[in-house]
């Protein structure tokens, strides 16, 4: 009996000395555009389930293109998370991010959300749109992003920067759907229908439409919703109002925030599944609460005051053939002086 229990004994004691000699599974390092009190959270949420560290460096989307173009094979990298399909495309074009093979991710981006060849993903939708002041303006009266470089608009429209890649990817889109020459006589009346000088940002936009000084503007819906959370009157001085209603006029802008798999990638197996994880159902959920995006996977619920502006049609070009247009959509803001 001595002999058995020492012997089941060392066994166990064997067991769970190889239990505890398993190696930790290898850490997954992130660069992101992201704000980091956002992603953080959800970040160390994987690594609870996984056992998965996640070490995590922020930048701004193009520093973070050039730091993997200047770290090359050596870079840490494994996932670059950014803003933008202009970005987006620009980093895949420049080498930046390798193809992946992942039915779940395909299954839980839409394709017209993910990179054709599958070197980028959709992570949450940022829908650009318009805005408008009730008092002063009729739902009746708004339409369209093309609309609004009608002479109607004159000294009524509030813009944000043509230097900011929000503004440059809605011109991207506007290339896309009707052809260079449209799109700059578009780009043209908006600049020649603005109430001042350009924002630098979407929050001051939408105060400045608040105050009267002017009627009608274009901004990120996630703006709108920051605002609301902390004012929530607010919604009775500006209104939302989604852009080109209907399959026939094209659907709303929707800009994205998304993620690939770097191409010098040192653990691209780990890299995958962080992001077929942050595409799921439930993580979607958590992903977009509290950001006002909307997310990616049309399963996830999405935060009730972004519910609370309804259904839109969004537009069904992809996003990467709108973000294959952002270098021409700079030079045409330039030439009809969209500052």
């Amino acid at each position: 009996m001595t002999f058995w229990k020492t012997a089941l004994c060392a066994g166990a004691f064997g067991v769970a000395t190889l239990a505890q000699a398993q190696p930790a599974p290898a850490a997954v390092t992130v660069y992101s555009s992201r704000i980091e009190n956002l992603l953080k959270p959800t970040l160390d949420q994987y690594t609870q389930q996984t056992g998965v560290k996640i070490n995590l460096l922020t930048d701004r989307g193009g520093s973070l293109s050039e730091r993997l173009a200047a770290e090359g094979k050596s870079s840490p990298a494994d996932v670059l998370i950014t803003v933008d399909m202009g970005n987006l495309h620009n980093a895949a074009e420049r080498g930046l991010l390798r193809r992946i093979e992942s039915p779940m991710l395909n299954a839980n981006v839409p394709a017209n959300f993910r990179d054709p060849q599958g070197r980028w993903y959709g992570l949450s939708q940022r829908e650009r749109t318009i805005f408008y002041a009730p008092g002063r303006v009729q739902p009746g009266q708004l339409s369209t992003y093309e609309d609004l470089a009608d002479p109607k608009w004159k000294g009524k429209l509030c813009l944000r920067t043509g230097k900011q890649t929000y503004t440059q990817s809605l011109v991207a889109m506007m290339i896309a759907k009707h052809g260079v020459p449209k799109a700059e006589a578009i780009a043209k009346g908006w600049v020649a229908n603005l109430a001042g000088d350009v924002f630098t940002n979407d929050n001051s936009l939408l105060k400045a439409i608040a105050a009267g000084q002017c009627d009608v503007g274009i901004a990120n819906t996630y703006y709108y919703g920051r605002i609301l959370s902390r004012e929530p009157d607010f919604g009775n001085s500006v209104k939302l109002f989604w852009a080109n209603p209907g399959a026939n006029q094209g659907g709303a802008h929707v800009n994205l925030s998304g993620a690939g798999v770097t191409a010098n990638a040192k653990n691209p197996e780990g890299a995958r599944k962080l992001l077929e994880w942050l595409s799921s159902e439930g993580v979607q959920t958590a992903y977009t609460h509290g950001t006002f995006e909307s997310p990616i996977n049309t399963k996830a619920k999405a935060d009730p005051i972004v519910q609370a502006w309804g259904k839109f049609t969004p537009s069904p070009l992809n996003a990467a053939d709108i973000g294959s247009h952002q270098a021409e959509a700079i030079r045409l803001l330039d030439r009809v002086g969209y500052r």
